[in-house]
């Protein structure tokens, strides 16, 4: 436990500062794991689903819990993924 008082924000913060992040990378996992299972199973309605999935990889780059070039391959193999269901 912490003993300063600054020590004592900085862990409360720290805290906070988790939570938003698990919920920002929670649901860019979410996104990305449902549209790989319609992938599995050649939904055709995944490609409808395509800017949500890109915007939620988007967030969690811009809001720094994943890197901007993990995001940017995320996407580029899902679309890669997804164009290749006809």
């Amino acid at each position: 436990m912490p003993n300063k008082k600054s020590a004592k924000k900085e862990l409360r913060k720290s805290v906070k500062r988790e939570v938003a992040n698990l919920k920002v990378k929670n649901t860019m996992k979410v996104a990305v794991k449902k549209s790989l299972k319609k992938i599995v199973a050649e939904d055709k309605s995944v490609k409808d689903d395509l800017a949500t999935i890109m915007k939620a990889v988007d967030k969690a780059a811009k809001k720094g819990v994943i890197k901007k070039q993990t995001a940017d391959r995320k996407k580029s193999r899902l679309a890669k993924k997804i164009n290749s269901l006809k």
